[in-house]
C-alpha cells in the first residue's frame, strides 16, 4: 500500500526477491495538467503496471467492496510505505497484521512531514523505521530502525532521496523476519515522542526574528516543496536556497540589503542570509543575479 516515489524503491526491492505480492493498493487515478484533462496515475500504480501487478484504487477504505476484495487477495502480510490512514478492519485483516514504513527514527517525528521537520530542526542525523500498525497513527510497536547522517547542507530532497533506498532495505528486512518468523517487537518510549505536523502557509513562512541558522534550516528543510516564503518588495517570493552569513547589519530582522545587481541579504536576529535562489509566483526559478538585472528594490 503506498502511492509516492517514496514507496516505489519499497515495492520493486520486495518484487525483486521473490515475495508474492497479490495486490497493490493505492489512490484513485487523478485528472491534471493544462485544463484538467491529463490523467495522472500515482507513482506506485506505474511502478506496480511495469511489474505486471493486480492494483486496487479504492476511493473509500471501508467501502464494502473494497474490503470484500481485499479478503479475495487473502494476504497474510500487508506492507504500508506513504499511504493514507487505514481504518482497523483494514490494517487488523491479514494473518501476520500490517507493518509501516515511516520516515523518521520513531518515535521522535511521529506525523505527516517527519523527513522535512528533521531537517527544518536542524537535526544531525535521521532515519527510518519499520513499525506493527495500530490503532493510533505513528505509535506501533518497532520493528527495526536504520539512521543517516544528515549534513549540514542537505536539503530535504537530498535527504528523502537517501531515505527512499534505505527504507527499501529496511522493508525487505522487516519481511523476511515475518516470513521467517523472527519478528522481535520494541515498546515506543513515549517520553520520546516528537511531532511532524503537516505543512502549511503559516509553518512555510520565514520568520526572520529567528537566528540565521534557523533560517537556513528551514529554507532547506521546505526545499525542493513547498519552499519557504516571504515578501519582497510587496510581492510574495518562495526562497528555494540560501546560505548563511557572518555578517551583521544594523538593521531589523527581515530587513532587505542588495546593491540591486549582484546579491541579496536579509537580516536575521543574529546575522544574515544570502539568497541564491528565489521564486515569484506564476514565474520561473531565478538565480539572484537573473531576478535582480533591471529590478528597482529601493524605489
Amino acid at each position: 500500500m503506498g502511492t509516492p516515489d517514496f514507496a516505489v524503491d519499497s515495492l520493486r526491492i520486495l518484487h525483486e526477491n521473490g515475495y508474492n505480492i497479490v495486490g497493490v493498493i493505492t489512490t484513485a487515478d487523478k485528472f491534471g495538467g493544462r485544463g484538467g484533462k491529463k490523467v495522472i496515475q500515482s507513482a506506485v500504480k506505474l511502478a506496480a503496471l511495469e511489474m505486471g501487478l493486480n492494483i486496487l484504487q479504492p476511493l473509500n477504505l471501508k467501502a464494502k467492496s473494497f474490503i470484500a476484495e481485499l479478503k479475495e487477495l487473502n494476504a497474510n502480510l500487508q506492507i504500508v510505505v506513504a499511504f493514507r490512514m487505514l481504518p482497523k478492519i483494514v490494517w487488523d485483516m491479514p494473518k501476520h497484521g500490517t507493518y509501516n514504513l515511516h520516515g523518521s527514527l520513531l518515535p521522535k517525528y511521529r506525523g505527516a512531514a517527519p523527513i522535512h521537520w528533521a531537517v527544518i530542526n536542524g537535526e544531525k542525523e535521521t532515519g527510518v523505521t519499520s513499525f506493527k500498525l495500530q490503532h493510533k497513527i505513528d505509535t506501533g510497536d518497532l520493528l527495526f530502525q536504520e539512521k543517516i547522517t544528515i549534513e549540514k547542507t542537505d536539503t530535504t530532497g537530498i535527504v528523502y532521496a537517501k531515505l527512499k533506498i534505505l527504507g527499501a532495505e529496511v522493508v525487505l528486512k522487516s519481511v523476511d523476519a515475518v516470513s521467517k518468523g523472527e519478528v522481535k517487537l520494541m515498546q515506543q518510549k513515549e517520553t520520546l515522542v516528537t511531532h511532524a505536523p503537516k505543512l502549511n502557509r503559516f509553518n512555510c513562512k520565514i520568520n526572520f526574528s529567528k537566528t540565521t541558522l534557523e533560517v537556513y534550516n528551514q529554507i532547506r528543510g521546505l526545499n525542493p516543496f513547498p519552499l519557504a516564503w516571504t515578501h519582497l518588495v510587496h510581492k510574495e517570493v518562495k526562497i528555494i536556497s540560501a546560505n548563511p552569513l557572518n555578517l551583521k547589519y544594523p538593521y531589523y530582522p527581515g530587513s532587505i540589503v542588495s546593491d540591486e545587481k549582484t546579491f541579496l541579504h536579509y537580516c536575521t536576529a543574529d546575522g544574515c542570509i544570502e539568497v541564491n535562489e528565489l521564486k515569484i509566483e506564476g514565474k520561473k526559478a531565478m538565480k539572484i543575479k537573473e531576478f535582480l538585472n533591471g529590478r528597482k528594490l529601493f524605489t
